[in-house]
């Protein structure tokens, strides 16, 4: 039978990357991919059947052998935390090198995920505690977070959703679905809905329609974005069937994950290659990992194949907060290394924003080398890419327009008649020349309690 363990080995066999680990930076362009398989094996449903859950179907397909005591280890991780990788994504392997090999490291599991820092939470982002109802996560006042899916094709090692990817129990069934969209529906000011899980592109064309038009029958949702790893881990989900379903509903966007130009295949290529021909932006989100992706040429290589494929650089995330991924945390200064290695040195539009999603819910936070100096009231002093100082000379004369917050009457003509356009938070709310706000003050502090517990 073509399904066996021994059909997937003859299509891996003798199948390695050695030469991608050179210097050239040619050569880590090249797809990385068996260059001689059966038609089945582009065909996302062999591929979903028959990916690799075990210790003993993994080496039995790269030829790897454990000890014992790492078996026993590798059975433990596990337990707690699944594994599931496509043959596809399996395959891009350099079995020669495969400890410090990118698609190793960020597929196969480590004893090390086991390992829970006191500081490390199953939760990070609180978006359990921001959610009004199951599904949904309301943090920003405009957008929603709409988790549809909790099954990916592949389980990533450096997942920030651990705690719910895979589990039976997190799974969103139609009637919560419609929760949410009820939800999003019932809150005029959410104009933007982001699609993730799990994996939206893992649920079938028709149940994706459904979703997709229930969120397109409500007027005040303006964009809807899906989140997803498939294009990178699994780019034969990507059908023309799928395709013709999201292009219905535009204006929709999708943000996918490429930590590492290995990823880049010709089969990721043909994949983004045609979501772009069907007018649907793409933008994508690298995870800054150790061991993987924390070197500037490795990041400056991979935003450049990013944008030859029509993916914007969007977002670099620093690992979170999450239990047992604190192996793959680097230290901030790494990011801002690698970003001042970006900044000035490529396009603009490579560039993506390093940011680090605040812990206990605060949304992300960019985070960037410093390029302003100093100021006086005459001048500022700058700094650019190269090290040279300069300065920028302010106007003398400015006529400064005093914004009373009624758009409707100001002279700029923006006439915006939305009830809600100027509502403004945070500290920008201490910006804003119609409120009086001159404090923010956090919560939980021991100055703020004393205050409460003075008398009045």
């Amino acid at each position: 039978m073509r399904n066996t363990v021994k059909d997937l080995v003859s299509i891996l066999k003798g199948h390695t990357q050695g030469a991608e680990s050179g210097s050239d930076p040619d050569l880590i362009q090249k797809s990385p991919e068996p260059e001689h398989t059966p038609e089945y094996w582009r065909d996302w449903r062999w591929q979903v059947r028959h990916r690799v859950r075990d210790i003993k179907t993994f080496q039995q397909l790269l030829g790897i052998t454990f000890s014992p005591e790492e078996r026993e280890q590798l059975k433990k991780t596990i337990e707690r935390f699944p594994l599931s990788i496509t043959p596809y994504y399996l395959s891009l392997i350099d079995v020669n090198d495969y400890k410090n090999d990118p698609i190793f490291r960020q597929a196969f599991p480590s004893p090390s995920e086991l390992i829970v820092e006191n500081y490390e939470l199953s939760d990070p982002l609180a978006e359990d505690k921001d959610s009004p109802c199951d599904c949904i996560t309301h943090r920003y006042p405009d957008r929603v977070l709409f988790l549809v899916s909790n099954t990916c094709a592949m389980y990533c090692r450096h997942c920030t959703r651990k705690r719910k990817v895979g589990d039976a129990d997190s799974i969103p069934d139609r009637a919560m679905i419609q929760e949410g969209i009820d939800y999003i529906r019932n809150n005029p000011q959410i104009r933007d809905v982001l699609l993730s899980g799990g994996d939206p592109l893992m649920l079938s064309d028709d149940y994706l329609d459904w979703i997709l038009t229930g969120l397109r029958s409500i007027p005040h949702v303006e964009v809807i974005r899906i989140g997803s790893r498939v294009p990178v881990v699994l780019p034969f989900r990507i059908t023309d069937e799928l395709v013709g379903v999201l292009k219905k509903h535009h204006p929709l966007w999708l943000n996918t994950q490429f930590n590492h130009p290995k990823e880049m295949t010709a089969s990721a290529q043909a994949a983004v290659a045609k979501l772009a021909d069907a007018g649907i932006p793409l933008g994508n989100q690298s995870v800054l990992l150790a061991g993987i992706n924390d070197c500037p040429r490795i990041m400056k290589e991979l935003v450049h194949q990013l944008v030859r494929n029509r993916i914007r650089p969007y977002y670099l995330y620093q690992c979170d907060l999450s239990e047992g991924i604190s192996h793959f945390r680097t230290p901030v200064s790494k990011g801002i290394e690698i970003m001042e290695n970006l900044i000035g040195h490529t396009s603009g539009f490579a560039v993506p924003r390093y940011v680090i999603d605040a812990p206990g819910g605060g949304g992300k936070i960019p985070v960037f080398p410093n390029y302003l100096l100093t100021w006086s009231v005459h001048k500022v002093v700058l700094r650019n890419y190269e090290g040279m100082i300069c300065t920028y000379q302010e106007p003398a004369n400015y006529d400064r327009i005093f914004c009373d917050g009624n758009c409707n009457s100001c002279k700029l003509q923006l006439n915006i008649n939305r009830a809600d356009e100027s509502k403004v938070v945070g500290v920008a709310k201490l910006l804003a020349d119609y409120d009086e706000t001159t404090t923010l003050i956090p919560e939980n502090t021991d100055r703020v309690e004393r205050r409460q517990d003075e008398p009045v």
